[in-house]
C-alpha cells in the first residue's frame, strides 16, 4: 500500500471540493483527520473524513483517504466502496489505482460482470478518462469542428476537408462516449459488499432461500431497490436481495 499523505496542491484541490461548506470547521475537520491517521488512529481519522463527507464535501481526495483509513482498519468493503467514490473524481490518480487494485488482491470473490478486454482495447478512452474529461473534450470539439466547418465554407479549400472530417469523427465519438456515461451514471448503479460475508436470497426475510453467499469487497450492480432491501445481480444467472445495510452505493 503506498503512502497516505496530501501534498500541497492535493490539499487546494481537497478544499475546492469544499466550496459548499464553512471553511474553518472544515479545514479544522480534515486536520483532526489527519493527525489521527498519521497517529495510527484510525477510528478517529475515519469519523472526521466521513464528518466530511456527509456535510456534503464531494472531492476524490477526500475519498482516497477515507478508503485509505478503511483499509488500515481492516474494513475492506468500505475500502473499495470509497476507493470506487473516489475513482468516479480522480480516475487517473496513481496511488489510487494502486491501492484500488492491491485491495482487490484482497477479496475472495471473483468480479462478477466483467468488461470484454477486446471492448476495453477499442474503446480504451472511455476507461482511462473520467466522465467529466470526456464531457469537456466532447465540448471542446464540437466548438472546434463547428469553427473548422466556417473556416472550410469560407475559404472553400479542398486541403481542409480531411482536417474536418478527423475533427468531425473525434467528435461524434466522445459526443457518444459523454453519452454512454450520462446514460450509465443515471440508470447502471453499483454497490460493494460491506460485512465478511453476506447471504444473497431469493426474498427479504431471513428465512427465504439462500441462493449464494458473496464476501467484503465484492461489486454489484444494483437491479432494484426498496426501503430495506436491494436487488443485487452479481453475474448474469446470479440474482438476489440484500439488506442496504450490507451493501455500499457506490
Amino acid at each position: 500500500m503506498k503512502a497516505w499523505l496530501l501534498t500541497a496542491a492535493s490539499f487546494l484541490l481537497f478544499l475546492a471540493g469544499a466550496a459548499s461548506v464553512p471553511a474553518s470547521p472544515t479545514v479544522r475537520t480534515f486536520m483532526e483527520g489527519t493527525e489521527a491517521f498519521h497517529k495510527g488512529d484510525w477510528p478517529a481519522a475515519i469519523a472526521a473524513f466521513e464528518n466530511l463527507a456527509d456535510s456534503g464535501v464531494d472531492n476524490g481526495k477526500l475519498f482516497y483517504n477515507l478508503g485509505n483509513a478503511y483499509l488500515k482498519n481492516d474494513d475492506l468493503g468500505r475500502a473499495l466502496m470509497w476507493y470506487e467514490r473516489a475513482l468516479k473524481h480522480i480516475p487517473d490518480d496513481p496511488d489510487l489505482r494502486f491501492n484500488y487494485d492491491y485491495a482487490l488482491t484482497m477479496t475472495k470473490d471473483e468480479r462478477g460482470e466483467k468488461d470484454s478486454p477486446l471492448l476495453r482495447i477499442l474503446f480504451f478512452w472511455k476507461y482511462q478518462l473520467s466522465p467529466s474529461t470526456v464531457r469537456w473534450l466532447a465540448l471542446i470539439l464540437n466548438a472546434t469542428l463547428w469553427v473548422a466547418l466556417s473556416v472550410l465554407v469560407v475559404r472553400k479549400k479542398r486541403l481542409l476537408r480531411p482536417s474536418v472530417i478527423l475533427i468531425a469523427a473525434a467528435t461524434a465519438v466522445f459526443s457518444a462516449t459523454a453519452a454512454v456515461n450520462y446514460v450509465e451514471a443515471v440508470h447502471v448503479r453499483h454497490a460493494i459488499i460491506l460485512p465478511e460475508q453476506v447471504p444473497v436470497r431469493s426474498g427479504f426475510t431471513d428465512t427465504d432461500t439462500q441462493l449464494f453467499v458473496l464476501h467484503a469487497g465484492t461489486k454489484v450492480r444494483i437491479a432494484r431497490e426498496t426501503d430495506t432491501h436491494l436487488l443485487i445481480r452479481y453475474t448474469e444467472d446470479k440474482i438476489g436481495w440484500v439488506k442496504k445495510s450490507e451493501a455500499g452505493i457506490i
